[in-house]
């Protein structure tokens, strides 16, 4: 386990630690950690644990985080870590989230190391997921510098739930994110996943006014708890008057996991009117997830209704888009960041290990003159 010392904390009079990074504020004593569990308190203030370790390395499409606006069919070099700074009780990755044990950590590597992979592989960016990248947010921001020099890209996946301060930090260093909207209700929020609406709100309008990462929204639609057409209609209003009508917003189907396993997974149907009704609230560019659904996932200009970008599941079948971002038909500028992809990834998910692959290269660079001695 690797431990190096953490930023946004303060020492409080009787001694504890109060890590300043969430709305949390855990207060720790010595030895104790966060909520998040990979924060914790020391005699000389809060360390990191997990920093240089990962729950694993996956190549993907950059659809799947998921992004259909920010160079559609590249691949992004995709990993997390383990905790979480929310305890939403039905989590999708709760293995991962809500693990409280190390061993799930089975990956390791520097942020330079993780760059020169995404760069050796051919990856466009690097995303931090799986699990939320806010609470190894110094690692992160080490990798993303590592990134930039070389070139790539970075992506945040994240539940938003972090202090302004933090957050200016944190998505300086980040060119797109996907933030999660779990609900427009504090009740929600507050019921099942231990937080509170206003941090994520705050956080969203942020990224979107204050900065120049590329910001698309998900919300995950569970049956009987967040997909009401008024709240539907409500969180629609909200992103068109505060992130504005070309934000995409993704609706994707939940499936019972965790400690919700006795509610009934998304029917297809919901996802697809809550699609018509963000639509007719203003908003240009959304999309269903985690169903098939080539008309939920395809990009039409918002100007002429031409089918730009049609894709099944996350492969794209269709790409009329031009390099620079517009519709050949009308020539409408369509909101995002796009360029020329000579073959879309498509539906791929190949593992990495990038602990073993240096071992291989050490082996190579060791042993390059045949029958060398090592």
């Amino acid at each position: 386990m690797n431990a190096v010392p953490a930023r946004y904390w303060h020492r409080l009079e009787n001694g504890r630690i109060q890590c300043d990074l969430c709305p949390r504020d855990c207060r720790l004593r010595p030895g104790q950690r966060g909520l998040c569990f990979v924060r914790q308190a020391s005699e000389n203030g809060m360390v990191l644990t997990t920093y240089g370790r990962s729950s694993g390395f996956c190549i993907d499409p950059i659809e799947k985080k998921p992004l259909n606006h920010f160079y559609p069919g590249s691949s992004v070099l995709s990993f997390g870590t383990a905790g979480c700074n929310l305890a939403c009780r039905y989590c999708q990755n709760w293995d991962i989230s809500k693990s409280r044990a190390f061993d799930r950590l089975c990956d390791q590597a520097s942020p330079s190391q993780i760059a020169e992979a995404a760069k050796r592989h051919g990856c466009t960016s690097v995303a931090f997921t799986y699990n939320d990248p806010v609470i190894f947010l110094e690692y992160a921001v080490d990798t993303a510098k590592a990134c930039h020099a070389r070139g790539i890209k970075t992506v945040a996946v994240t539940a938003g739930y972090i202090h302004p301060e933090p957050a200016r930090e944190f998505f300086s260093h980040m060119d797109a994110a996907n933030i999660d909207l779990k609900a427009f209700s504090e009740n929600f929020y507050h019921r099942l996943c231990a937080g509170h609406l206003q941090p994520v709100l705050d956080t969203l309008a942020y990224v979107r006014t204050h900065t120049r990462c590329w910001l698309e929204v998900t919300t995950l639609l569970i049956p009987g708890h967040n997909d009401s057409v008024e709240e539907i209609r409500q969180l629609s209003r909200w992103i068109v008057a505060h992130l504005g009508e070309d934000t995409p917003l993704h609706f994707t189907a939940f499936h019972p996991d965790w400690r919700m396993t006795h509610v009934p997974p998304t029917p297809a149907s919901t996802l697809q009117l809550a699609r018509k009704i963000a639509m007719r609230e203003g908003l240009h560019y959304v999309y269903t997830g985690n169903v098939h659904d080539p008309t939920g996932g395809t990009t039409r200009c918002p100007e002429c209704g031409q089918a730009l970008i049609v894709r099944d599941w996350y492969a794209i079948r269709h790409l009329a888009i031009t390099d620079d971002g517009r519709c050949p038909r009308c020539g409408h500028r369509i909101a995002g960041h796009f360029a020329h992809i000579a073959r879309p990834f498509g539906n791929q998910r190949i593992p990495v290990h990038l602990s073993r692959e240096q071992v291989m290269d050490y082996k190579i660079e060791r042993g390059g003159n045949k029958g060398g001695s090592p």
